[in-house]
């Protein structure tokens, strides 16, 4: 059995929170306790400074930027990932001359209740009626 992959197509991109996104995760075949997005922050533009409920990770993977978090900042490079708890203002600068590429994986109880209670139902046998 071959594995299902959902490619990156930069034509299906949107712009959110000031970058170019493409959500790959959920899919159809995929029952997970969270998301994720591959984004591009353009060279020299920032995300939207922002935050929201849910727990947070960028993991970057193309280029050098600066990554803050409540105003704090630090180099963001590629192989470093940078965690957000929820309540967090964060975003991500690029004064660079290249685009700035990273995934971004977001979770919060609900989508971990939500894997739970798939996986479990997914798990039980069905019973077979029985004719009286």
């Amino acid at each position: 059995m071959a594995a299902e992959v959902v490619g990156l197509r930069r034509d299906q991109f949107t712009h959110e929170y000031g970058v170019d996104v493409q959500r790959l995760v959920p899919w159809a075949a995929l029952n997970a306790p969270f998301e994720g997005a591959w984004a591009v922050v353009r060279a020299g533009t920032d995300s939207t400074l922002h935050s929201h409920h849910e727990t947070e990770i960028f993991i970057a993977v193309r280029g050098d930027a600066v990554v803050e978090c409540d105003g704090a900042r630090a180099p963001f490079r590629v192989g470093d990932v940078a965690l957000f708890q929820p309540g967090q203002q964060h975003r991500v600068l690029n004064a660079g001359e290249v685009d700035f590429e990273f995934y971004s994986v977001w979770w919060d109880e609900a989508m971990a209740v939500g894997f739970l209670e798939k996986r479990t139902t997914a798990a039980q046998p069905v019973e077979a009626e029985v004719a009286s």
